[in-house]
């Protein structure tokens, strides 16, 4: 029997200072163009907390703005902020930077992350009105160290430094005295990946309405890969994460496949509770510093802010089917094989129309197809073009070929069946997966009937193939087939109804 998606979380955390700081484009200006123009001028092309928040992009991520809203929105987005732009969404937040480094302190269980004692006490009362950080998490919060110790380990013991707001406010400690995989700038990676898959965990539950403790599984899909030299990416941001969000009941594995790990590790996850080995596993990543300002330069240049300014993470839970949410369709999974070649319409064809010729269904039977969902006004000025509108033209250029559409038709396919990118250049965030919170809500509305998720990864980035990856599955309504433990429809309303209840009194009780 199939299983079905009970929730999502979306988070962002806003980190202009990591831009600056830990995004690779800007470390490696100040390894081969130290005093570089670009590094003088960045500074000035940053966001506040308040633009990123009033980003329509950002809004439509964690849920306050639909995609058809989005699109309907006059670009340029950036220089305009959304009226009644909220931090909080249906589906998760974005969390400002102090209160982040807060939380990579949480997630630190080596004495790894260090935070002055100015900081700790100007922004813990912060954190603490956060209706989903529990005291758990909070009292792993350390009460800060000295100007003086900061300062010191930064400039003699490679310390990777932590900023707000331009100013040094802690470091992050190397693990080993010479292994590359243990060094501070490779800890504080790691970090804050885990960081932000906490968040994103502790917002699927919320928004779910499922107990914690009923959590089986979760398997981590983001960018980074944990280890030390023996075995530099062994694992395991997933239970990592688990322990912190207070998953206590689940373990748990990392899945890797660049930008196609989501769409990977969701099809692992709907076996096993397909396949009954588990009831609840959830499909989570967090982001990826080494993203932050890559197009930055390019964004500079045509004296735009810095739009890469996020960590993104999701987390997806997969459950037992209980009759009432949307369905993953074990049939219908497209595959990038080892021999279906790199052509863009070699791969579309092996992740759309091939696994639906084998269930009977034609193109436009999908009511939506969701890509790489990437925001175009980042792609877009470093010469990437929108990469959305790309792939629904290659989709529309197939149905062509089945003779299901005109060729004039191709247009109004793409506004049909596709959307606009709203996704920030995370890599593996942008994948698919963006849309799944969206598609759920559509078809439990029933405005849609089925949505196609299509992730797609570079594995030849690696330098050990020169293969292109990919997978797809779908997404469907609910046959209305319930499996014996399953609760009631009345039953499943009333818990998400009282865990938004509940959300709504604890934000107001936390922030008086």
């Amino acid at each position: 029997m199939n299983s079905v998606i009970m929730g999502t979380g979306y988070t962002l955390v806003h980190v202009p200072d990591m831009v600056i700081n830990n995004g690779t484009t800007q470390t490696t200006e100040r390894i081969v163009n130290p005093g570089s123009e670009y590094m003088e001028k960045l500074p000035h092309h940053l966001r506040s907390y308040e633009d990123a928040v009033g980003y329509m992009p950002n809004q439509t991520y964690i849920g306050n703005m639909t995609p058809e809203e989005l699109a309907s929105a006059e670009q340029p987005w950036y220089g305009k902020r959304m009226e009644k732009a909220e931090r909080f969404g249906k589906f998760g937040e974005i969390m400002p930077e102090d209160e982040f480094l807060l939380l990579m302190q949480a997630c630190d269980s080596f004495d790894l992350v260090f935070l002055s004692r100015e900081f700790v006490t100007e922004t813990k009362s912060k954190l603490e009105k956060h209706p989903l950080i529990e005291e758990a998490i909070l009292s792993r919060i350390k009460d800060g160290v000295d100007d003086d110790e900061v300062e010191r380990f930064v400039a003699e013991e490679h310390a990777e430094p932590l900023y707000y707001m331009n100013k040094l406010v802690g470091y992050v400690k190397r693990a080993h005295d010479v292994d590359p995989n243990l060094s501070a700038h490779v800890i504080h990676e790691n970090i804050a990946s885990k960081a932000t898959c906490v968040l994103s965990l502790l917002h699927v539950i919320r928004q779910s309405g499922v107990a914690k403790e009923a959590i089986d599984y979760v398997i981590d899909c983001s960018e980074e890969a944990c280890g030390d030299m023996n075995q530099r990416g062994g694992g395991n941001f997933a239970k990592a994460a688990a322990e912190i969000a207070g998953l206590t009941s689940a373990s748990g594995c990392d899945v890797r496949a660049f930008c196609a790990a989501p769409a990977h590790a969701i099809i692992h996850a709907m076996s096993l509770v397909s396949a009954g080995v588990y009831e609840n596993v959830i499909v989570a990543a967090g982001g990826c510093t080494a993203k932050l300002g890559m197009n930055g330069k390019d964004h500079v240049k045509k004296d735009m802010p810095v739009l890469e300014d996020v960590l993104g993470g999701f987390s997806i839970l997969i459950s037992k089917n209980d009759g009432i949410h949307p369905e993953i369709s074990t049939r219908i999974v497209g595959k990038h094989t080892v021999g279906t070649g790199s052509s863009p319409q070699a791969v579309i064809t092996s992740l759309v129309t091939d696994p639906l010729e084998r269930a009977g269904m034609k193109i436009l039977d999908v009511d939506k197809y969701a890509v790489e969902m990437q925001n175009p006004e980042i792609t877009k000025p470093a010469g990437a073009g929108d990469i959305p509108l790309a792939n629904y033209k290659m989709i529309a250029a197939l149905a062509v070929m089945h003779k299901e559409i005109e060729r004039s038709g191709i247009v109004e396919f793409t506004k049909k069946h596709g959307m606009t990118g709203w996704a920030p250049t995370q890599g593996h965030i942008p994948s698919g997966v963006p849309y799944l919170g969206f598609a759920c809500h559509d078809i439990l509305e029933g405005k849609i009937s089925n949505a196609m998720i299509i992730g797609k990864g570079s594995l030849f980035l690696g330098r050990m193939t020169s293969l292109f990856d990919g997978v797809s599955f779908l997404v469907c309504k609910n046959s209305g087939a319930k499996e014996e433990s399953s609760v009631s429809e009345d039953q499943i309303r009333g818990m998400l109804a009282n865990a938004m209840r509940e959300f709504a009194a604890t934000l107001m009780e936390k922030q008086g």
